[in-house]
């Protein structure tokens, strides 16, 4: 059985990238919120409870009954090592000042297992307006600051460590070497989940799970659907049927391209031309969300059409990825809903199909790198991700087959210039945005009145968060100026440096 971390999330920012530090040392690990605690099982190696946005003084602070993890190592970050702390007889008071930034180990227990090769004055980072004065007896003090004299304890006789700075943000110059110490000294983790490791479990457990079942999965020539086909494929082979799906909100040539690349890799792929049916039940939103409940509802009713064209379907598969589940789940203090995601949530009765997902637990960087084992080419692992509802929320306000027309052209040329400059594979996501304004310009020696464009451009692992991109202002200059004088309806491009947070990737 898979060993594995689990991490309860008291609502802290920093929550995923735990997740992602562990895993990037080959360990295994889910997140789960604090008020929803899964069956420990014998596969479970450890116990890391994160920080939160709460003060343990408050009445409403996350509480959690910590007698579950008595036989388990536990690493408290944060929060968590301040709850242990309050709830053992230890003494949580406001800072005067809030402890934010970074800071440096003054004292360091050096024989401590949580602080091997790990050196006196090891830069850390705080972010915590309470802080623990005082810990009971029965703790071991096992590291400090000049301003925080408990920044780790360890409590006596068992495997339950706590600290007050944050290991997982790289601004913690020895965060990974003490989460490995944490994950293999401790918890005894062997550090064997690789990627060829995931596809040979997956592919087994697909093979178990579906049998000879037929499974039908909507493909999307995104890395996510690909990576799932192929796995898909590998298990069941002719069984799986892909439909590729026009909704008329594709970039441009993109339905042709897709079903082109995809001729030689051997999967069983109909392409369906629905782009009709999906602007008409467009016409008239312009409310975000209820633009994403349109096309979910339109491809859910001709997705079913055509998978009832296959006979005796049992299973539809899909590309959902541990990011489209987290950012799905709504509980007091951690992840509060963003968005609806087009493929989280349960199906329609009507559709009598049990659900498949066979990278459910996995973070977009590690999608692509279960691509690559699977032998992949660059083309579909290196796409950019392009969402769901396609360039119907990157459109704002009422789609129209003009204004996705312009998009499509301004998009492409925006996309093939990042290219042609070698720029496309440093970004992890770019794309166009139609503006619902429109502004003054001259063209010759006539004024116009017409729209504008906003590229998109972000850096980022995961899409968790991400920063804006420095792209050359030369670069900007042609693409604005290709997009002004090619596109017709356009006179005006603007660049957005907004960072997630605060902002989210889409527009909408």
């Amino acid at each position: 059985m898979l060993e594995k971390i689990i991490i309860l999330d008291f609502g802290s920012q920093y929550t995923q990238l735990i997740a992602r530090r562990v895993r990037e040392l080959n360990v295994y690990c889910e997140i789960h919120p604090f008020n929803n605690i899964p069956e420990i099982t014998s596969n479970v190696k450890g116990i890391i409870l994160s920080g939160s946005p709460y003060s343990v003084r408050q009445e409403d602070a996350p509480q959690v009954d910590l007698k579950k993890f008595d036989n388990y190592p536990v690493l408290a970050v944060c929060y968590g090592a301040q709850y242990i702390a309050q709830q053992t007889g230890g003494e949580v008071q406001a800072s005067s000042t809030r402890e934010y930034g970074r800071a440096n180990l003054n004292y360091v227990a050096e024989s401590n297992k949580l602080f091997k090769n790990i050196a006196l004055d090891s830069q850390v980072w705080m972010s915590h307006g309470d802080t623990i004065t005082k810990i009971p007896e029965s703790f071991e003090l096992i590291a400090s600051t000049d301003s925080v004299k408990v920044a780790a304890y360890q409590v006596k006789g068992t495997a339950t460590y706590a600290i007050q700075f944050h290991p997982e943000v790289t601004h913690s110059t020895d965060g990974k070497q003490l989460l490995e110490n944490f994950l293999v000294d401790i918890c005894g983790c062997k550090q064997e989940w690789t990627p060829d490791a995931f596809v040979e479990t997956t592919i087994a457990a697909l093979q178990q799970q579906l049998g000879d079942d037929k499974v039908v999965l909507a493909l999307s020539g995104g890395v996510d659907s690909s990576v799932a086909a192929i796995l898909l494929h590998k298990a069941i082979g002719k069984n799986l049927h892909c439909i590729f799906v026009d909704n008329g909100l594709l970039r441009k040539d993109e339905y042709a391209a897709v079903l082109e690349q995809y001729k030689h890799l051997g999967l069983n792929i109909k392409g369906v031309d629905a782009k009709d049916r999906f602007l008409s039940q467009l016409a008239g939103l312009s409310d975000p969300e209820l633009k994403r409940k349109a096309i979910g509802r339109v491809f859910i009713e001709v997705f079913d059409d055509e998978a009832h064209q296959v006979q005796d379907v049992k299973w539809l598969a899909q590309g959902t990825i541990y990011p489209d589940i987290i950012e799905s789940v709504s509980v007091k203090g951690p992840s509060a809903t963003i968005k609806s995601h087009h493929n989280v949530g349960g199906l329609p009765d009507f559709m009598k199909l049990k659900v498949v997902e066979p990278l459910n637990t996995l973070f977009k960087d590690e999608v692509r790198r279960v691509g690559r084992s699977l032998g992949l080419e660059h083309f579909i692992i290196g796409r950019h991700p392009f969402p769901g509802p396609g360039l119907a929320i990157r459109i704002l306000g009422e789609v129209t087959a003009e204004k996705v027309s312009i998009l499509q052209e301004a998009d492409a040329i925006y996309i093939n210039n990042l290219k042609e400059a070698g720029l496309y594979d440093k970004v992890w996501q770019a794309g166009a945005i139609f503006l619902p304004v429109q502004s003054v310009g001259v063209m010759g020696d006539e004024r116009t009145y017409e729209n504008a464009i906003a590229l998109r451009a972000v850096e980022s692992v995961d899409g968790m968060t991400a920063d804006w991109c420095h792209l050359p202002y030369n670069v900007l200059a042609k693409i604005s100026n290709e997009i002004i004088n090619k596109v017709k309806g356009i006179n005006r491009v603007v660049y957005d440096i907004s960072s997630k947070p605060p902002a989210t990737i889409e527009w909408e």
